[in-house]
C-alpha cells in the first residue's frame, strides 16, 4: 500500500450478542498477511470486548493496534472520540493495511459512515464494506424482529400504536446499511431456522445483498474484506429510520456495571443470569468472575437467557476482582434487582 492509497475499513455492526467480537478474533488469526487495526466500541463504561480480542494479538494485529472507546456509541461522539482515534491509527509507526470497527450492538451505521466525510480523514481513508450480523437462531424465534406486516397493520387501526420496538429499529437500520449480511450461530438455527431468519432478512434489506451462514466467527476473509465497497459515497442506497435527524438517543437502553464476589458455584451463576433474562428482560450480560479454587477468571457472555463461559486466562498479579456489564431496555433494568438475582 503506497502513503497516497486509501486505508480501507470494514465496519461491524450487529444486535447485541450476535458474535461480533467472536468474527474479528478469527479475521485477526486469519488475516493473511494483513496488519489489521481494530477499533472497538463498548456501550457503556467497562470495556470487556477489547480485552478478549487483545489476548488473541500478534504479529499482523499487535495488542497496541487494538483500541477502545467505551464512552458511549461512536456515532454519536464522532469528533470527540472517533475522528482522533482513526487519526491516531493512522499515524502509528507502521501504517495498518485495514481497520476493523466494531460497534456497540446498539449503535446506528449509517451517522459512522457520515463520519467518513470529515475532512480530516476523508482523503486518506474509505469504507471498504459494512457487514451486519444477524442472530439467525434469535431473528428465526422473533426475538428483536417483529412480524413488521402485521405492527403495520396495528398501527393503520391506531394511530396511537407505535410501529415497532426500539429493538427491532436497530436491527432494520443494521440491515439496511450493510453491504453483506452473516447470519451467525447457523448451527444453533438449523436448517428450519436458517430459513426462517433468511426470510426476515431479505423482507427488510432495502437491495439484495449476500446472506451467508456462518458458526462460530469463521468466514473467509477474502469474503468480507476487500469489498471495496466506498460505503461513504454510497449513503442514499442505505435507507434509516433516522434519515433526516442530526443525531439519534439511547435512552432506551440503559448498562448497568455489577461489581461480583467470588462465586463457588458456576451453575447457580448461570441460572441466575437466566432468570434476569426471564424475570427481568435483561438483553445481554458480559463480564469477568472469580470462582474460589480457580486460578482462570471466568469469561461470561450472555445473550438473553443463553449464556456461555470459559475459563479464558489466569489471573495472574491482577486483584480477583470480577464484573458483570448488563444491558436491557430502559423500563426493565433495577440495578438493585439485578444485584440481589446475581447475588452481588
Amino acid at each position: 500500500m503506497t502513503d497516497l492509497a486509501k486505508i480501507p475499513v470494514t465496519v461491524i455492526t450487529g444486535f447485541l450478542g450476535s458474535g461480533k467480537t467472536t468474527l474479528i478474533r478469527h479475521l485477526i488469526t486469519h488475516s493473511k498477511g494483513r496488519r489489521l487495526a481494530v477499533l472497538v466500541n463498548e456501550f457503556g463504561t467497562v470495556g470487556v470486548d477489547g480485552d478478549i480480542l487483545k489476548s488473541c494479538a500478534d504479529e499482523d494485529c499487535p495488542a497496541e493496534n487494538i483500541v477502545e472507546l467505551a464512552n458511549g456509541c461512536i456515532c454519536c461522539t464522532v469528533a470527540d472520540d472517533f475522528i482522533p482515534t482513526i487519526e491516531a491509527l493512522m499515524a502509528m509507526p507502521t501504517r495498518p493495511d485495514h481497520i476493523l470497527i466494531e460497534t456497540s450492538g446498539l449503535a446506528l451505521p449509517k451517522p459512522l459512515l457520515k463520519a467518513f466525510d470529515w475532512p480530516a480523514i476523508r482523503s486518506r481513508i474509505t469504507v471498504d464494506g459494512v457487514i451486519a450480523l444477524a442472530d439467525a437462531e434469535a431473528v428465526a424465534a422473533g426475538t428483536f424482529a417483529a412480524d413488521v406486516a402485521a405492527v403495520d397493520a396495528q398501527r393503520l387501526a391506531d394511530d396511537s400504536l407505535d410501529h415497532e420496538t426500539p429493538l427491532s429499529e436497530v436491527f432494520e437500520d443494521q440491515i439496511s446499511c450493510a453491504d453483506i449480511i452473516l447470519m451467525s450461530k447457523a448451527d444453533l438455527a438449523g436448517t428450519d431456522g436458517l430459513a426462517a431468519a433468511r426470510k426476515v432478512i431479505e423482507a427488510e434489506s432495502p437491495r439484495k445483498i449476500p446472506i451467508l451462514e456462518m458458526s462460530e466467527g469463521v468466514i473467509d476473509p477474502n469474503v468480507v474484506l476487500g469489498l471495496n465497497a466506498q460505503a461513504e459515497d454510497d449513503l442514499a442506497a442505505r435507507p434509516s429510520h433516522h434519515d433526516g435527524h442530526d443525531d439519534h438517543e439511547h435512552d432506551d437502553f440503559e448498562t448497568v456495571v455489577i461489581p461480583m464476589p467470588e462465586v463457588e458455584d458456576v451453575d447457580a451463576l448461570v441460572k441466575s443470569i437466566e432468570r434476569l433474562a426471564q424475570e427481568q428482560h435483561i438483553l445481554r450480560v458480559k463480564g469477568y468472575v472469580a470462582v474460589t479454587g480457580k486460578p482462570m477468571r471466568l469469561l461470561v457472555q450472555a445473550v438473553g437467557a443463553r449464556v456461555r463461559h470459559q475459563f479464558d486466562r489466569s489471573w495472574g498479579s491482577d486483584i480477583r476482582a470480577g464484573h458483570l456489564v448488563v444491558i436491557g431496555e430502559h423500563d426493565h433494568v433495577d440495578p438493585a434487582k439485578i444485584r440481589a438475582t446475581l447475588g452481588a
